[in-house]
């Protein structure tokens, strides 16, 4: 027999059944449990990885994800909310990579800029090329959508887990996951893509 789904705590990033969950390994991480502080990270670093993903390579990405946490580790007794904990690390991975572009401007034109793993751009198979020009173009999306997209598309998770992770409503999620399908498949429509 199947439940009755939760109701979600809007704003805040977790569902009404996990409220206490993720505020308890706040509490838990801030008491110097790397346990928990490990489990938060499980939880949403797929989410922050989403954001940075849509922003950056993959490599890059995950150097900000790496960021985002060890920040997130020294700055956690900030956190006001613990139930928050979701859009304050999403607001976090926004912060560094509009921290990365600006940094990547001040650099000389001499330097090269890192555009992708070599494994990717030598796989045999194609996969790599594939899958740089799918980013580049949920890149050229709208933020809301593409940021959405990925946690869909790349972090395979599902409506309601994206709704959980960032304080979306259900509702926000399916409307943003329809309307960048919908900017995305003309974009794919032109290389071929059915």
């Amino acid at each position: 027999m199947e439940s009755a789904p939760e109701v979600e705590k809007v704003g805040l990033g977790v569902p009404s059944g996990d409220a206490g969950a993720v505020p308890e390994l706040v509490a838990r991480a801030l008491a110097g449990s790397s346990e928990a502080f490990q489990e938060l990270y499980t939880k949403f670093a797929p989410s922050v990885h989403a954001i940075a993903l849509s922003r950056f390579s993959s490599h890059d990405a995950d150097e900000v994800v790496q960021e985002v946490f060890v920040h997130a580790h020294a700055r956690l007794s900030q956190l006001r909310e613990p139930a928050a904990i979701g859009p304050w690390l999403h607001a976090m991975a926004r912060n560094a990579s509009h921290d990365r572009h600006r940094a990547r401007a001040r650099r000389p034109r001499s330097e090269p800029l890192h555009e992708g793993s070599a494994a990717a751009k030598t796989n045999g198979t194609g996969e790599g090329e594939l899958r740089e020009r799918v980013l580049h173009h949920i890149r050229s999306l709208p933020e809301t959508y593409r940021e959405t997209l990925l946690l869909r598309l790349v972090e395979g998770l599902s409506g309601p887990e994206i709704a959980e992770i960032t304080g979306l409503t259900a509702a926000s999620v399916r409307v943003n996951l329809h309307r960048g399908m919908e900017l995305l498949r003309p974009l794919l429509s032109k290389e071929g893509w059915p």
